[in-house]
């Protein structure tokens, strides 16, 4: 079956009878992932406080379980973790003191990612920056430094995720006008997180905790940051505009398919399935290997290994022309229309 044949499948109602949780695999996903978490935690805690310097190797699987608790709240915000939309949610909020994420503000933030993923004409809000060839070269000097810079990969998974998770969110930005809802989680996900960083402070001490938590948090931080940049920043990804933009499309084609080995897989909650995760976002995440089981056809598309996606951090600009996401010496080598 050509991809042009499967593009024109209504998958979203094909995939809805996946949309159904098992609740108690849910309650199963949660304890196996939380657990782990918090005794790596605690033994690397241990360690450091008796001078076993080992454990800070801990940290290592920590920030993995960490960074699953993440796409646990992930499913928590799209109501599909237990299809109990105040189960869910307070789940979600709890989990976000945990992962410094403040649910309910990341929540609206990320539905509006999934309504205009792939969309030229509303880029801004959830996403991670991306300019047009032409965009681009408008610029001054000054702004093109700037978007380098945060292009540059030391910046985007490096610095960025530690600014992210510790520092803006902190405060609702780009919502500052968008009601008290997201001030609310903001700042009670801050007064949850003060509360539970005095505790451990007041049991483990001042260095053990910096040692073990803020490795923990970069990353958890930068791996997060990097599976959501390889999810639709590769090179046949898909960008559209005005009426030529499209839901299913935008879904089945700006989104890849990160083909991760099992390890990794289970580590990230599926995430890299995440074109099916755009077709239909109710779909429990432990659910999405059960589509491409039944659905084969799907495993072609937007398909990428981990080799292939360590090449995508070179493509930064998006060829309007040419409609695909080219790299900065690309952008200066083409010749630009007209």
């Amino acid at each position: 079956m050509s991809q042009n044949e499967v593009g024109k499948r209504a998958w979203p109602r094909i995939l809805s009878e996946y949309r159904k949780p098992h609740r108690g695999r849910s309650l199963f996903e949660l304890a196996v992932t939380l657990v782990p978490f918090l005794s790596l935690w605690t033994l690397a805690a241990i360690a450091i406080q008796n001078g076993f310097w080992w454990g800070v190797v801990l940290t290592i699987p920590a920030a993995g379980f960490l960074l699953r608790l993440f796409m646990i709240q992930h499913d928590c915000g799209h109501g599909a973790f237990f299809a109990h939309r105040t189960v869910d949610d307070w789940t979600g909020r709890a989990l976000g003191v945990l992962t410094l994420t403040p649910y309910d503000y990341w929540r609206r933030a990320h539905a509006a990612h999934h309504a205009s993923a792939g969309n030229l004409d509303e880029r801004g809000v959830g996403d991670i920056t991306t300019l047009t060839v032409a965009e681009y070269r408008s610029l001054s000097s000054a702004r093109r430094l700037a978007y380098r810079l945060y292009r540059n990969p030391i910046v985007m998974f490096g610095i960025g995720p530690i600014w992210l998770f510790l520092f803006k969110q902190r405060l609702p930005f780009g919502m500052m006008r968008s009601g008290m809802e997201p001030w609310v989680s903001t700042m009670a996900t801050n007064l949850a997180i003060v509360v539970l960083a005095a505790g451990l402070l007041w049991l483990v001490g001042l260095g053990p905790f910096i040692l073990v938590h803020l490795p923990i948090v970069a990353l958890a931080g930068s791996a997060g940051v990097w599976l959501f940049y390889v999810q639709h920043q590769f090179e046949e990804t898909h960008w559209s505009q005005g009426p030529e933009w499209q839901f299913q499309d935008a879904a089945l084609h700006g989104s890849s398919y990160y083909d991760l080995p099992w390890a990794l897989q289970w580590l990230t909650g599926n995430i890299g399935i995440h074109h099916v995760h755009h077709l239909s976002s109710r779909v429990p995440y432990y659910r999405l290997p059960e589509v491409l089981r039944d659905h084969p056809e799907l495993s072609a598309i937007g398909r990428i290994t981990i080799v292939e996606s360590l090449r995508c951090v070179k493509l930064v600009l998006w060829d309007e022309f040419s409609r695909r996401l080219i790299s900065f010496r690309e952008a200066r080598q083409a010749t630009p229309p007209g």
